[in-house]
């Protein structure tokens, strides 16, 4: 079977995201998202008891494989999460939906899968990233930048709720290390040659 690698972003593309989105809900949306290396299912179910802003730390609370984990909240994102419960006042769910009477679906007052995907699509799509962008690749994102970072592969393993190593280990074919950086052999062609031409 083919295995196809992860798309990641640059972090200059995230950026580019998180400047090019108006709404603060969506800003707020994809920086948690980015921030916290969320699923689409666990950004809709986070409440607002979930946030310890004290301790700078997210609760999330029966993910993949129904187990809770804790995982760190930026400054920038707490300042910015503040601003929009101030502003938006959600009464439980951090990003509240429009419910509307249907059969099927969510019947609570969460954001709906589909809001979450069309508010991440818009967002890519205003920053110019011809990249095939969905919601999990800022998850992919999130875990190739932090080991990018240098942070040990075990810890990014934990923040993503892995349930194997082997599952958090894709991320080291997409990553760029730093201790040696790839290149292409033509960037060394052009640097020798236009030396040698002079």
């Amino acid at each position: 079977m083919r295995k196809k690698l992860p798309v990641v972003l640059s972090k200059e593309e995230v950026w580019a995201m998180l400047k090019n989105t108006r709404l603060l809900k969506h800003k707020i949306l994809i920086g948690l998202l980015y921030g916290c290396g969320l699923r689409c299912f666990e950004v809709r179910n986070i409440r607002i008891a979930d946030m310890d802003f004290d301790r700078k730390r997210l609760h999330v609370v029966q993910g993949k494989g129904k187990k809770d984990r804790y995982v760190p909240l930026s400054e920038h994102l707490i300042r910015g999460l503040k601003s929009y419960l101030e502003a938006e006042k959600p009464e439980q769910w951090i990003f509240n939906g429009q419910p509307i009477e249907r059969s099927g679906g969510d019947f609570d007052s969460r954001y709906s899968q589909k809001g979450v995907q069309w508010a991440v699509k818009q967002s890519a799509k205003a920053a110019g990233i011809i990249k095939e962008v969905h919601v999990h690749t800022l998850r992919h994102t999130f875990a190739t930048h932090l080991l990018e970072d240098g942070m040990d592969i075990m810890t990014v393993k934990e923040l993503l709720g892995h349930e194997r190593i082997e599952t958090t280990m894709e991320y080291l074919h997409v990553m760029r290390n730093r201790k040696r950086d790839i290149f292409s052999p033509l960037d060394t062609l052009f640097a020798q040659c236009s030396r040698n031409t002079k």
